[in-house]
């Protein structure tokens, strides 16, 4: 169904440009999130420059423009375009807290001195960060082709990251591991940043795999 209603909007002006804002938008998060995992966790002379909180201005405004013409274009067309335009006025809200999580990622890499280190659990923080990136990748390829099948890659996944890092967290609030407190703080609050993007990225893949009325929910 999504495949139907996206391949119309494609086909007309202004429509074709609410698509192409919408997925420039997420790939920019993906940008955004990159740079953000670098600034906390690697060394000055590594971390990819790019301004996130400027970036995430821009996701801000996208978002607004896009409801806009979202709202502008329904006012106008014909009543079977509705279902589209409300599938993308989620998906851009999704797109627009994914930066915002971006963007608490990048807050903590300023409030630190030193990158985070995360002892033990390296390999385990490492691969959901991995993870996420692989969601990023397939979430847009499935945006952009209506592509169920690579939607399906990300929301059959997403239970098993999100367990990961509330594990892990779990062993952070428990004490089971010896770390200096402002690490384990600022790694809680990362795993949470991370499990959120995670969880948005899902979300925007339920949105080309079910109706509207079970945007987010796991698929019948």
């Amino acid at each position: 169904m999504f495949r139907e209603f996206i391949n119309i909007w494609k086909q007309k002006d202004l429509s074709h440009q609410i698509m192409s804002e919408a997925e420039d938008s997420l790939k920019l998060d993906y940008e955004m999130y990159l740079a953000a995992v670098d600034n906390l966790r690697k060394d000055g002379d590594t971390k990819i420059a790019l301004d996130i909180h400027a970036k995430d201005k821009d996701v801000n405004k996208a978002e607004r423009k896009i409801r806009k013409k979202v709202l502008t274009h329904l006012s106008i067309a014909d009543k079977s375009e509705i279902n589209a335009g409300l599938v993308l006025t989620s998906i851009v809200i999704d797109i627009e807290r994914i930066g915002d999580y971006t963007k608490d990622i990048d807050d903590l890499a300023k409030q630190r001195k030193k990158p985070l280190r995360t002892e033990d659990m390296d390999s385990d923080v490492t691969h959901i960060e991995k993870t996420i990136e692989v969601f990023f990748k397939k979430t847009i390829v499935a945006f952009l082709d209506s592509d169920q099948e690579t939607a399906r890659e990300v929301t059959d996944k997403y239970d098993t990251i999100a367990g990961q890092c509330d594990k892990l967290t779990n062993v952070l609030i428990n004490g089971e591991m010896d770390f200096k407190i402002s690490d384990a703080v600022t790694l809680a609050l990362y795993l949470r940043y991370l499990r959120r993007i995670a969880a948005h990225l899902k979300t925007i893949c339920t949105s080309i795999i079910n109706p509207f009325h079970r945007i987010g929910f796991e698929e019948k």
